[in-house]
């Protein structure tokens, strides 16, 4: 017997032995997002929770997770996972709603107000059609999280539309940059990671981003107050687990079921802890001496007249089924 037909004959053997899906029995995942591993952020510990059941799932997955931005910019996630060149993140969805614009809903201005409506969100219409979107272009949902999120400033407190006249403000996405555009604010295009140091150099003045981020991003040194969620949050972001749908589809069925399943926990995780972000930007920030504001209903009500004149009316416009989007995010009770 020739060495050649020794070799075949011993990968034909294998192959026969192997069980379906064997070619990805053993599989390594990358994951990648842009906040601090390790300190406690939720958003790693959402995918940290996931590697790990995974893992222990004992089905050949291993997740191997690079925080930080390590991996891919933030920017650069999207494509990556569409592209299957990323295989799981953390994602501010909105992030990529410049490829599909209807994606700018899950940043809107006072579109979901609390923590509790963010849950009921989540068994929508709204949201069953936002997930419709987000598979349709090549990604799948692994773990749904709402983030509630507040704005600070070098200058003050932000309460009225009057307090970001001429300001130079780091919006997170193109909703919020029309409402602080209509109120008189200069808009500062930069991801999260990159505010701190915005801040420091003057590039900007103010930012609007998820409570989470303000401690992660220790945004506490840099301005003089911030006006935290409380019981009238403008800012509400979805920012869920992703998954390629190419590498998700690579899996096999026991694969599938434990990604799932770990989702599933993740998602419990971050439920219980969202609130407290909260609680703990507001401790963090006044341990640092920033003054801690919240809005009135008054002035709540003050923003939702500058963003239905200007968010929703543009995203109304722009996206072709726009205001039914919005209108089926405020039917929610």
């Amino acid at each position: 017997m020739t060495k050649r037909r020794w070799i075949r004959l011993v990968s034909c053997a294998l192959a026969a032995a192997a069980p379906l899906g064997a070619a990805w029995a053993d599989v390594t995942l990358k994951a990648s997002h842009q906040f601090p591993g390790g300190k406690g952020d939720a958003r790693d510990e959402m995918v940290q929770i996931i590697a790990r059941e995974a893992k222990a799932a004992g089905v050949g997955l291993e997740v191997q997770v690079f925080p930080g931005a390590s991996l891919f910019k933030p920017n650069e996630q999207w494509n990556a996972l569409v592209n299957g060149q990323l295989d799981i993140s953390s994602f501010p969805l909105d992030y990529a709603s410049g490829k599909v614009r209807a994606f700018g809903a899950t940043l809107m201005p006072g579109l979901v107000r609390s923590h509790e409506r963010a849950l009921r969100l989540n068994d929508s219409p709204f949201m069953k059609e936002i997930r419709a979107k987000i598979e349709k272009a090549g990604v799948v949902v692994l773990a749904d999280a709402w983030l509630a999120g507040a704005m600070a400033s070098k200058r003050g407190c932000i309460r009225t539309p009057a307090d970001v006249k001429g300001l130079k403000i780091r919006s997170a996405g193109p909703t919020f940059a029309a409402m602080w555009q209509a109120a008189g604010a200069t808009i500062v295009s930069i991801p999260s990671n990159e505010v701190y140091n915005a801040l420091q150099t003057g590039v900007a003045e103010g930012t609007d981003t998820s409570t989470g981020s303000f401690v992660s991003f220790r945004i506490y040194e840099q301005v003089k107050c911030v006006t935290a969620p409380g019981d009238n949050a403008l800012w509400f972001m979805y920012e869920p687990v992703l998954m390629s749908k190419k590498s998700f589809d690579r899996l096999d069925k026991k694969q599938q079921a434990a990604l799932m399943a770990a989702g599933r926990k993740a998602q419990a995780f971050f439920a219980d802890a969202a609130k407290g972000l909260d609680e703990k930007m507001v401790k963090v920030f006044k341990e640092h001496k920033v003054e801690v504001a919240t809005l009135t209903p008054a002035e709540y009500d003050a923003w939702i007249k500058v963003a239905r004149d200007s968010s929703y009316a543009e995203f109304a416009k722009e996206v072709p089924d726009g205001k039914q989007l919005i209108d089926e995010a405020l039917a929610v009770k």
